[in-house]
């Protein structure tokens, strides 16, 4: 990170917290990344439609960004095989952890989950 960027930071957690507020007021659900996702994989829950359309917005934002005229730029220094390999053992250790760390830091910590300021340090150490 080269650039300081007090305000999109704090925008970007302002949405992320808005979001994870409102689909607990909503729906009663954690906003996990996960479980999320767990949810339109087969064999798909009942309340996938929602799950579909988090996924579809988490996804199709950056899409809108870059049509409105602005330029994402970023740079992953690892070959797509090791970012793949990760993603599934991050998944596995999920499955067995109990819980993702966006649900466990964005959720958990909001509601002074002793198990998720555990987890959130662990994320971090």
């Amino acid at each position: 990170m080269t650039d300081f960027t007090p305000f999109q930071s704090l925008l970007g957690g302002a949405l992320i917290g808005l979001s994870a507020v409102l689909l607990m007021a909503l729906h009663g659900r954690i906003a996990g990344m996960t479980g999320i996702l767990t949810g339109v994989i087969p064999p798909v829950s009942a309340d996938w439609k929602w799950r579909a359309a988090f996924l579809a917005g988490a996804i199709g934002a950056p899409f809108l960004i870059q049509l409105a005229g602005k330029d994402i730029e970023f740079n992953v220094p690892v070959p797509t095989l090791a970012l793949v390999v990760g993603g599934f053992i991050v998944g596995v250790g999920v499955h067995f952890g109990g819980g993702c760390p966006s649900g466990h830091g964005i959720c958990g910590i909001a509601r002074l989950s002793p198990r998720s300021f555990v987890a959130v340090a662990t994320f971090m150490a």
